[in-house]
This record gives structure tokens, sequence and C-alpha cells, in this order.
């Protein structure tokens, strides 16, 4: 049984901000939470990606980027990443994380979801699509 999941990119300002909010909308009896592996630390979320989020209903106010750490993880049962590289670095900094971190697109194909980080808002507006996709998927399999 998941009660906690913790989405995970690199700098926590674009696509895991957006993939912790599309979650909890669609799972508001979870604990869901967000870090980067590279994180910005106390910035909001990226300009782009919020105007993306808003367009279809998201909001990202409120957002503080933090750092992934072997504590924050040790409080989530899952922890998903965007790209399988996201997973590679969790497993080789964190070991003990490997066995609960899984692709954020696991049931849309594994393709991975790339970075839109100072991309143009049509580039957001495809990975907010594709994010928005694969939480409906994970949601589907958590609210059982």
């Amino acid at each position: 049984m998941f009660n906690a999941v913790l989405v995970v990119c690199v700098g926590n300002i674009c696509r895991s901000p957006l993939g912790e909010r599309a979650l909890a909308a669609s799972l508001p009896g979870l604990t869901i939470g967000s870090a980067g592996l590279a994180a910005v630390v106390g910035h909001a979320a990226d300009k782009e990606a919020s105007i993306a989020a808003a367009e279809a209903g998201i909001s990202l106010d409120g957002h503080i980027a933090r750092q992934l750490t072997a504590e924050l993880g040790s409080q989530y049962d899952l922890i998903l990443v965007m790209e399988a590289g996201h997973r590679s670095e969790v497993m080789r900094r964190f070991p003990q994380l490997s066995g609960r971190t899984m692709l954020f697109d696991k049931w849309n194909g594994e393709k991975n979801i790339a970075d839109p980080y100072r991309k143009p808002i049509d580039f957001h507006r495809v990975v907010r699509d594709q994010i928005i996709a694969a939480a409906g998927g994970w949601a589907r399999r958590l609210a059982r």
C-alpha cells in the first residue's frame, strides 16, 4: 500500500511540481511531494511551467524547490522520476531507495518525460500533457 509519493526531476521547478500537483488532485488521500536531484533550492516553479499548468487548471503557486536527500526519500513509499537516468542517479546516490523508484510515465510507454527548462512555452505544453497523462496512469493504480 502506498501512502506517500515523491515526484523527482532535476531542478524541481518544472516537471516534478506539475507531477506533484497533478497526482495530488487525483489522489487526495495520499501525501504527495516533489524534489530535485539538483534542485534550485528555495525557488518557485518556472514561469513557463506555471503558465502551461494553469492553462490545464493546475496551479503551481506556493511551490518551493527542494533537494532530494536520503532522509527525504525515506519518508515516501514510492518515488517517481521523469527519466531513466534519474532512476539510475537515485540508485547511485541512495541505493536504499532503489526498490521504491519508478518512472513517472511507467503506464504510458516508459518513454521518459523531457526537461522543458528554458524551452518555448509550446514545449512546456507538450510536457504538461505527458505529465498529466502519466499522473492519470498512476492515479488509476494507486486509487485501488
